[in-house]
């Protein structure tokens, strides 16, 4: 089953929805316009259910196929919120909004899975019913969590979830996941080192706590090197150093840093914490100086299913002629929260080559949208077959 011409054929209306909401970005849960024009389509294309502010600013839609008789549910994820990001790209449609773009592709993820619900909606050539989800907040915001605490899943009777995010790198249009753990668990920490400032000139009356704080960035990787067992994951970035001395002959009473943990297991995720504190406020004692530790779990490990990825690379295979074994990605992804919740996977679908995620060159390369609208489609037909 290649890629659906009906897709071929929606390709400029999809990718000019797609243009629209690039240049128009919307971070975290301010998506108020992106959630409205979502609402809108849907309504427009003939859902059978459509509810807004489903974790504050989400939208659900519910197609229903032309039977029920499997009683089925299966749920389509896209996130839809942009990055603090000044956009670099120079293209015709870029961001009107300045320190705003869409830098991670979710504008793209938006319009395929509109996409995808206008077929279905057209055609209802299954047995069950599509709940559309469609997510704000994925960029550090935790929607997904919001949305299921929201209880979307016992709401609408969701047995399965699939998301999909598109991948620079990966050939355009192609297919890559990975069974169990896919996407790391990602954790902030702030530490801020207490000594005793002074003048420069006479540091043996001072603790030190910029020197303090340089032991503790050297001494928080042995983490990775030497309390991790080497074949498993765990990254330690200490990211920001500020120091509460702003002049060149003050040696700073206080230094703060802050950083991120990411790791692919519970046990190792504890473990670094555990580690992260002991080692932050032992190495200041030995200095004389204090450490305040504040540690912020983030997004949990996303975890694919067995069964669901194994259908998911199947249904990619369908469309696309094959599937590759994705690697591990160190990047976090609140789709985990769905995860923890039902059954499902999260696949990759290839962007070519282009910039980066993240990076204000980056852009979605709307050639790859007949293969991800193709994708969400043939789950829902595949999973459900018309009776």
């Amino acid at each position: 089953m290649p890629v659906k011409n009906r897709f071929a054929e929606l390709l400029p209306e999809i990718t000019a929805w797609r243009h629209d909401l690039h240049e128009n970005p919307e971070i975290l849960f301010e998506t108020h316009r992106t959630s409205a024009i979502v609402a809108d389509k849907l309504k427009e294309f003939g859902c059978d259910e459509i509810v807004t502010g489903i974790g504050r600013t989400g939208v659900v839609g519910v197609i229903k196929g032309k039977t029920n008789t499997s009683g089925k549910v299966i749920g389509l994820r896209a996130d839809m919120d942009a990055l603090p990001i000044h956009e670099q790209t120079g293209l015709e449609y870029k961001s009107k909004v300045d320190g705003a773009m869409h830098a991670c592709g979710h504008d793209g993820h938006t319009a395929m899975l509109l996409g995808a619900a206008k077929y279905l909606s057209e055609t209802r050539n299954f047995d069950g019913t599509v709940v559309v989800i469609f997510q704000p907040a994925e960029e550090g915001g935790g929607g997904g969590r919001e949305m299921c605490e929201d209880g979307m899943m016992d709401r609408w009777g969701i047995q399965e979830v699939y998301g999909m995010h598109n991948w620079p790198g990966l050939p355009l249009g192609s297919f890559s996941i990975r069974p169990g753990a896919f996407f790391a668990a990602t954790d902030q920490f702030d530490i801020t080192i207490e000594g005793k400032g002074g003048h420069a000139a006479k540091p043996h009356e001072t603790v030190d706590s910029t020197l303090v704080a340089a032991h503790v960035v050297t001494a928080l990787q042995s983490i990775v090197s030497r309390n991790a067992d080497p074949v498993d994951q765990v990254v330690v970035s200490v990211t920001a150093i500020e120091s509460s001395s702003k002049a060149f002959n003050v040696i700073a009473q206080r230094v703060h840093l802050k950083g991120t943990v990411r790791t692919m297991s519970t046990a190792m995720r504890d473990l670094a914490e555990k580690r992260l504190r002991a080692i932050a406020e032992g190495t200041a004692a030995t200095f004389g100086a204090k450490a305040e530790v504040t540690y912020y779990r983030g997004y949990p490990v996303m975890v694919n299913h067995e069964e669901q990825t194994e259908f998911a690379a199947q249904v990619a295979r369908s469309v696309s002629g094959a599937c590759n074994d994705a690697p591990l990605v160190m990047g976090g992804e609140d789709f985990a929260f769905m995860l923890e919740e039902r059954p499902g996977a999260y696949i990759l679908v290839g962007n070519g080559d282009t910039a980066a995620v993240h990076h204000p060159e980056y852009n979605f390369a709307d050639e790859a949208i007949p293969a991800g609208c193709s994708w969400w489609a043939e789950i829902v037909e595949q999973r459900m077959p018309a009776a």
